[in-house]
């Protein structure tokens, strides 16, 4: 059975993630951080691994980037998800019993609105899924997890208040990482991570080599380059797979103007609606 690592308990979103990928017929494998999902993968203990890059409302999960460009995997796959968060705890236990609330800084701020109206301890911890897990192996009474439907149902929790997430449309993006290279689809796209020479108008010139060839680039961020204070290192995606004609020919051109240039993967669009491959 495939083997896919992510970072979390059981019930974490990533495996919800997993799940919407792969569907349920796989082996999931909890890991305690991003990079241990990486190491599992690169190891050859997981067939894949699933990490979160970017929030719709929090914007990139910068050590995912950092590490795609660590270790020497590919982008296989990406899936959008809906973050719906559940309130949740011991059977028989109601809102107004409660007087504490565990899960994840992250999931805490994004049901701020909800959290400011009930009086209650808010208590931030390492996981959402393992604040329920620790609710259930505890029996911590009068206390309440903020985690997802998957969590209650793994620990056997009940779920005292549903979607209490202050925004409505709260996406987290995952990658999909393998050893394995994706197989071509009908829409493709690109990640590419570069770094360009110290030169005015190198960036520019990258940019360029898309522009002039009708090539959507639909993200480009920076990150710190951590082996040199004050250089920053690019972080690309565009339409198009890498072995498309125009595509080839503009990554020629871009590696004319970088000190680095590495393709993390060309890997089939999703529908960001619907979150179905094209």
């Amino acid at each position: 059975m495939t083997k896919v690592a992510f970072q979390g308990e059981r019930g974490a979103f990533s495996e919800d993630a997993v799940v919407k990928f792969f569907g349920v017929d796989v082996t999931p494998i909890p890991c305690l951080y991003f990079a241990d999902v990486f190491e599992m993968v690169d190891k050859g203990l997981a067939d894949f691994g699933t990490v979160p890059t970017e929030n719709s409302q929090a914007g990139s999960i910068n050590e995912t980037y950092d590490l795609l460009l660590e270790y020497p995997l590919n982008i296989y796959g990406e899936v959008d998800l809906i973050v719906n968060h559940f309130v949740m705890a011991l059977p028989g236990e109601t809102l107004s019993s409660i007087k504490r609330i565990y899960s994840h800084p992250k999931a805490l701020a994004q049901c701020e609105k909800f959290l400011s109206e009930i009086d209650a301890e808010i208590v931030p911890t390492y996981d959402t899924s393992g604040s329920a897990k620790m609710i259930r192996d505890a029996k911590l009474k009068n206390c309440a997890a903020i985690a997802s439907e998957r969590a209650a149902e793994i620990y056997g929790l009940d779920i005292l208040a549903r979607n209490v997430e202050s925004t409505k449309n709260n996406y987290t993006k995952f990658f999909i990482i393998s050893k394995e290279k994706a197989k071509r689809a009908d829409e493709n796209k690109t990640t590419l991570i570069l770094k360009t020479e110290n030169k005015p108008g190198t960036l520019y010139q990258c940019l360029g080599a898309l522009a002039k060839r009708k090539i959507n680039l639909t993200k480009l961020e920076s990150r710190p380059n951590k082996n040199k204070p004050w250089e920053y290192i690019f972080y690309m995606d565009f339409e198009g797979h890498q072995d498309d004609e125009n595509c080839a020919e503009a990554l020629k051109e871009i590696n004319n103007y970088t000190s680095l240039l590495k393709i993390v993967g060309s890997y089939p669009k999703i529908d960001s609606e619907l979150s179905r491959i094209v």
